[in-house]
């Protein structure tokens, strides 16, 4: 049975094992070392991570042609506009091509952990969350799909991939759950 570990990636941690420099990685929370990453998560964003021992789950979970939907809290500079997340639903042109289709929806703020640092606040200019849901995994997406729209991100946050959730798993913490086939 492959092992799978929901790992909730803090921000400003390395999405590897080998140390960086002074950079935290995720060899400072998780020292099993037959795991390995299944998808990236940007040292920027946070949040849920799949870990697994087995290569062909691997490839399941990431492979864009296995269409696992990803889904994202997205706190975005600026009030979210019904036209932008209009452009979001049908797709973003980005400078490497037309995005997919989103699902996307405003949503509340969600109960979360505080970063640190903090998001920048500025009185002036207030913020809103989406909820974004991706099948493509391309490099930094979501954060260009949001500015192409006009609408920066601030804080990201990957709170599933297809059947696995982060529930209430805080940051830096990981669990080890069953298998679900995709």
């Amino acid at each position: 049975m492959p092992k799978i570990v929901l790992f909730n990636k803090p921000y400003d941690v390395l999405t590897q094992f080998r140390a960086e420099g002074d950079r935290k990685t995720l060899s400072d929370f998780i020292k099993d070392p037959t795991l390995r990453v299944a998808g990236r998560l940007d040292r920027d964003s946070e949040g849920l991570l799949l870990l697994t021992n087995d290569g062909v789950v691997n490839a399941r979970l990431t492979q864009p042609k296995q269409k696992q939907f990803k889904t994202y809290w997205v706190q975005v500079d600026g009030q979210a506009t019904e036209t932008a997340i209009e452009q979001l639903k049908k797709g973003v042109m980005l400078n490497d091509g037309m995005t997919l289709p989103a699902k996307v929806k405003s949503i509340e703020e969600p109960h979360i952990w505080a970063r640190t640092p903090p998001v920048r606040y500025r009185a002036s200019i207030p913020t809103s969350w989406l909820e974004i849901q991706i099948c493509e995994g391309r490099n930094r997406q979501v954060r260009r799909m949001t500015a192409a729209v006009g609408h920066p991100t601030l804080r990201l946050i990957r709170v599933q991939i297809g059947p696995y959730r982060l529930d209430d798993l805080a940051s830096g913490e990981w669990r080890e759950v069953n298998y679900v086939a995709v």
